[in-house]
């Protein structure tokens, strides 16, 4: 493990350093934990458009403000069940062929077919028309067009698939191309100077995927990476005295959350899963391995949640007194060694985690001692992220610890609706179904009055901190360094871009 973790390091170091990008002020470097492991917008769909190789209908500023992408324009029926997006004329893909109505909808009807926001949509026919896209829905969905900036619903070009139809390249409409691909681990940038829109100041741009923290604390120290995300604590500490770099830690609408399988057999009754929550020590967490106190959860949706966070709800707790009494009360009794015991079988579950966010093992370690407190041998598994979604669809998942980007859209109501409707989503609710909530957010979903929406979203907050379907641990600090010589960089809270197309070097 020593000898792979320095093999990486070394890699990472040679990949960046040489004298020539010290000097070079035409392009930048980036550095982040999320390794690009496929063509495909479905899977690495988040990664594609942070680096703005491919666009969407609807784009997104820092505040969720919804701004035309590819579309300049959109408009609904009286009804609210027809949406009409005029399409942008003069557009390129970055192999020269015209972006039009047929290849949007020829992807965006692949997206819709797929898990996804767009699926979770109540869409009856996406169809091309005469230089604009019309969706017919089943039902009214003021949400659409935030949804439409998901990166799953970014554009590739035609000729990014195979006659199969399966993706194979990343071509798409983007201030930049792609000039080489070394999937999974990094991608180098050129400025497409077809660009329909401003055109960067950089010329080029490089992206490399470092799953170790410390790599990338190291190439912020070192000026071989312009521009690094997701420290840990320790790196970011280290970093703060760096003249050289700037460090910073924006609260975003992500939260760190153990997904709990609710049609487990030990999970299934409601005083479980209100047992486990009361026995994390969600403040000891934020303070010890986050190092920020302000950051630990009280109720599912952050403060940075505009309109989701419900200040009136009585906060989650800390009690391991009253978690014992919970399990006592659903038949549960500690064994000689102190794990419960039931009808002759252990209280022992498999939590699941992945190491691109350092604090995940962290926390997972500390949850196994926590639990273990209340009598629960909690075993951790740390491996791909994948294996919590794989997990869900095949029954298998028992625990999950992970962090959920609530502002995936701009409109929370593509997220939640995806997670907690009937029958849950590959990264939220797992065996836990609430007709009440999934009708009050179908009813958010056809308005988009905040004064009409209010009551509903209230009680969708309300159902999920009595019934805990997931238990939200930490509220997520978003943190970079970034060179301090760098300039027009602005960090996105919705998480959506680096914003390599507005930054540039001093002249």
């Amino acid at each position: 493990m020593f000898f792979r973790a320095c093999a990486a390091l070394l890699s990472a170091v040679i990949l960046f350093s040489s004298p020539i990008h010290a000097e070079d002020r035409t392009r930048i470097t980036v550095a982040s934990p999320w390794e690009i492991a496929s063509y495909d917008p479905a899977v690495a769909g988040f990664a594609i458009q942070s680096l703005e190789i491919m666009e969407n209908l609807v784009n997104a500023d820092e505040k969720g403000v919804l701004l035309p992408g590819l579309a300049t324009d959109w408009s609904v029926s009286e009804d609210g069940t027809s949406w009409t997006f005029n399409l942008r004329e003069g557009v390129k893909f970055h192999d020269g062929t015209p972006f039009d109505a047929q290849a949007a909808a020829r992807v965006l009807n692949r997206a819709w077919q797929q898990p996804g926001v767009l699926a979770k949509t109540p869409i009856k026919a996406i169809e091309a028309g005469d230089g604009d896209l019309v969706f017919t829905l089943e039902r009214p969905f003021a949400a659409l067009p935030a949804v439409l900036t998901h990166a799953t619903t970014i554009v590739p070009a035609p000729s990014a698939f195979d006659a199969e139809g399966n993706p194979v390249a990343l071509i798409g409409t983007g201030p930049f191309k792609v000039e080489r691909f070394t999937p999974p681990q990094s991608v180098d940038l050129l400025r497409f100077d077809g660009y329909w829109g401003e055109k960067p100041a950089i010329e080029s741009a490089s992206y490399l995927a470092a799953g170790r923290a410390e790599t990338r604390a190291l190439l912020a120290e070192s000026g071989d990476a312009d521009m690094v995300f997701n420290l840990d604590p320790s790196g970011f500490a280290r970093l703060e005295s760096v003249d050289s770099v700037e460090v910073t830690a924006v609260a975003i609408p992500r939260v760190v959350i153990l997904k709990v399988n609710s049609g487990h057999p030990f999970f299934s009754d409601v005083k479980a899963r209100q047992a486990l929550s009361l026995a994390i020590n969600r403040a000891g967490i934020a303070t010890a391995i986050n190092r920020f106190p302000e950051s630990a959860a009280t109720q599912l949706f952050p403060p940075a949640l505009a309109g989701w966070h419900d200040p009136s709800l009585s906060p989650l707790d800390y009690d391991v007194e009253r978690a014992k009494s919970l399990l006592a009360d659903l038949g549960w009794t500690p064994g000689d060694d102190g794990i419960l015991t039931k009808d002759g079988e252990r209280f022992k579950v498999l939590l699941r985690t992945f190491p691109d966010r350092p604090e995940l093992p962290l926390m997972a370690a500390a949850l196994q001692d926590q639990w273990r407190e209340v009598g629960i041998e909690l075993e951790v598994s740390v491996a791909s992220y994948s294996e919590i979604p794989a997990g869900h669809q095949d029954g298998t998942l028992e625990v999950a610890l992970y962090a959920r980007n609530y502002g995936l859209t701009p409109d929370p109501i593509g997220t939640t609706i995806q997670d907690f409707g009937i029958g849950g989503g590959d990264w939220g609710a797992m065996g836990w179904d609430n007709a009440e909530v999934a009708n009050a957010l179908d009813d958010i979903a056809m308005t988009a009055d905040q004064a009409k929406r209010a009551p509903n979203i209230a009680k969708v907050a309300k159902a999920l901190q009595d019934e805990l379907p997931l238990l939200p641990i930490t509220w997520y600090q978003h943190t970079a360094a970034v060179s301090a010589d760098l300039e027009g960089v602005v960090i996105d809270p919705l998480q959506r871009t680096y914003g390599l197309s507005k930054v540039s070097w001093p002249e």
